[in-house]
């Protein structure tokens, strides 16, 4: 059986100001916060690429190693652009078509694949990922098979942990009691 602990990178000032894409660290609060969680380091822990989830991972304990495919979204032209800053019509696009990438980088669809695969390749019995919280989203959306659309449907808030178990009927959510 392989347990899989996902974790949401920490706060950082672009999440805040609702910033596509970018490269932030955490910010003050962030790291405060991450360093009040008591997470069990054991077993390997992999990290998208982003300052955001390689700092989060090491503020928990952990000693890290880079996986591209848990990189955060490609949000193209968007990238650096706040929401206001957005075509209203094109982000209504993106938001309720999973195919559309208005953008011109990953759409929903693209990125459950992306997740999908990466999920199908785990076989550690215990290895802890961190990434973006939208890659978090597509990973427990692509654990429970569901459609792309539920991306938008799932709220994972920074710093949550999420544990996955891979069992013959596929993937099962565990929710904590509370904080692991």
């Amino acid at each position: 059986m392989t347990g899989l602990r996902l974790i949401a990178a920490g706060h950082t000032r672009a999440l805040r100001r609702a910033v596509f894409g970018g490269d932030d660290h955490l910010d003050e609060a962030g790291r405060n916060t991450a360093r009040t969680l008591r997470i069990p380091t054991r077993g390997p822990w992999l990290t998208a690429p982003s300052h955001a989830a390689r700092e989060t991972a090491t503020l928990l304990g952990a000693t890290p190693t880079i996986d591209p495919a848990l990189a955060d979204p490609d949000h193209g032209t968007w990238t650096g652009h706040t929401l206001d800053q957005i075509n209203p019509t094109d982000l209504h696009t993106w938001l309720t078509d999973p195919d559309a990438a208005p953008h011109g980088g990953e759409s929903h669809t693209q990125l459950l694949a992306r997740a999908t695969t990466w999920l199908h390749h785990q076989r550690q019995p215990s290895l802890t990922a961190v990434a973006h919280h939208l890659v978090v989203r597509a990973l427990l959306t692509a654990a429970l098979d569901l459609p792309a659309t539920a991306i938008r449907r799932l709220d994972v808030a920074p710093l949550a942990v999420t544990r996955l178990t891979r069992h013959p009927d596929g993937w099962h959510l565990h929710l904590p009691q509370s904080a692991p």
